[in-house]
């Protein structure tokens, strides 16, 4: 969902990465590390006000105690890929980004722009059995680690409780249940599902994905050939057209009117990220739920919302969780010592200040230290979201979602990265076929067969595109 910059887009995946190599073959000026100065530069992606004040006070407590400094530049995520190409035309990479969801990093990995030891070192330093394995096996390229893994967010189906109880329906936890809720809370100016359909939104596509993982359903084979014309993915297709065309809100979805249709209480399940969480709750003023029972009861929808952190489809063999990683990466010029050092601080002494920024999308993916193996989860099971409002998800939320946002990094899946194929979904979160597939078959410009065929096609060619 990009949700941590609130709806911000990953383009130009594509462009950036066909024009990234013919200017990186260029570039005879930052070919090696940096002289030792002590002093390096720190792109991040949590650039929003609020985001980069906290990150400021961690850093200038590294500062202090390293005698390293730091420039920290916010860095808008839609511009990465072009930021990172005139910067790497230019010589002048910076030394680390952080807050890197796995596509990016795939994409500069296949550019040649990551410093893979240094990676290795600082996860070998931090002890590897103190992180998530899944985090680390999805951040990896076999024995190859690309970047160090800082925290996640998860995908979620949210579900009014009440609504559901009141037609005597199940919690929506597959296919069957949750098209059957679609059309049962489908009434009157009342949408039975709040869905994406943007079909220039990267929100579209993590959308459809999580759907589709949920049934089987894969971007690519083993053997590395396409596959979202299998039967798995034709069935993803027809339910996903099925709930967002036909029970769905009217009018083309995105990230901002999902949620608006949502929690002005006019659709009955939303499929959205955990980034909600705070929203959900009523700590956030510039985004408050305003449903009718909200203005007499700002915890209503909250209390009346239950909560879906993984779905199964019928041809699935188990039900399936999506979710993002973002990384702190090392680019292949930087200075490395200073470099490491700044990375091992913020996923040590500073790692509870970086996840408190917003704990409900930054779930820790490093359980603690060798000597408290605990530390950093217990940490953020009480650390405080919201902007405007401060309260703890344990506060706001049952202790069982807690643990199931926890669980959840662990069974997280994602397209292509375990068949070897981040590259192409890099190139896919820029081009978006899916997305694009899916706006018009939402808009009944093509039938689900159709849109599979054409998604299918345009990620083929994308993958020649790369080879």
């Amino acid at each position: 969902m990009v949700m941590k910059g609130r709806g911000t887009r990953a383009t130009l995946f594509g462009l950036a990465a066909t024009l990234a190599a013919g200017l990186l073959a260029g570039c005879g000026s930052d070919t090696g590390e940096q002289k030792a100065d002590h002093r390096i530069t720190v792109w991040t992606q949590e650039n929003l006000p609020p985001r980069m004040a906290a990150t400021k006070k961690v850093v200038s407590r590294f500062e202090k105690e390293s005698g390293v400094h730091v420039d920290l530049v916010g860095v808008d995520e839609a511009q990465l890929p072009q930021l990172i190409m005139s910067a790497a035309a230019a010589g002048k990479l910076p030394d680390v980004i952080g807050a890197v969801p796995m596509g990016q990093v795939w994409q500069m990995y296949g550019n040649g722009l990551l410093n893979t030891k240094v990676a290795q070192q600082v996860v070998a330093d931090l002890n590897p059995r103190t992180f998530n394995p899944n985090a680390l096996s999805l951040t990896a390229d076999g024995a190859s680690r690309l970047a160090v893994p800082s925290d996640a967010w998860l995908q979620i189906l949210v579900y009014r409780k009440d609504l559901f109880a009141k037609a005597g329906l199940r919690p929506p936890t597959s296919y069957a249940s949750a098209l059957k809720a679609a059309a049962a809370l489908d009434k009157g100016d009342r949408a039975g599902i709040s869905l994406a359909t943007d079909p220039s939104d990267v929100f579209t596509q993590q959308s459809f994905e999580d759907l589709a993982l949920a049934n089987g359903c894969r971007l690519v084979d083993d053997k590395g050939e396409v596959a979202l014309g299998s039967p798995a993915c034709r069935t993803a297709f027809r339910t996903y057209d099925t709930l967002a065309r036909e029970h769905g809100a009217p009018g083309t979805q995105s990230v901002d009117t999902t949620r608006a249709t949502y929690f002005s209480g006019r659709s009955g399940m939303m499929v959205w990220s955990s980034f909600l969480l705070d929203e959900l709750a009523g700590l956030r003023s510039d985004a408050l739920p305003s449903c009718p029972q909200c203005k007499k009861d700002p915890g209503f929808l909250a209390r009346n919302t239950g909560i879906v952190t993984s779905l199964q489809g019928p041809d699935g063999k188990e039900p399936a969780q999506f979710g993002e990683i973002t990384s702190w990466a090392v680019t292949r010029t930087a200075e490395t010592g200073a470099s490491r050092k700044f990375i091992e601080y913020m996923m040590g002494k500073g790692y509870a200040d970086w996840f408190d920024m917003a704990p409900e999308g930054k779930i820790p993916v490093r359980n603690g230290t060798t000597a408290d193996p605990e530390v950093f989860r217990d940490a953020w099971r009480g650390a405080d979201m919201g902007v405007d409002k401060r309260r703890s998800l344990q506060q706001a939320y049952p202790s069982g979602l807690v643990d199931q946002l926890l669980k959840g990094v662990g069974e997280m899946q994602r397209w292509g990265l375990t068949e070897g194929q981040g590259a192409l979904v890099g190139a896919t979160n820029g081009e978006l076929p899916v997305a694009k597939a899916i706006g018009s078959m939402t808009g009944g410009q093509e039938s689900p067969e159709e849109a599979a065929r054409e998604a299918a096609e345009e990620v083929a060619a994308l993958k020649k595109s790369l080879q």
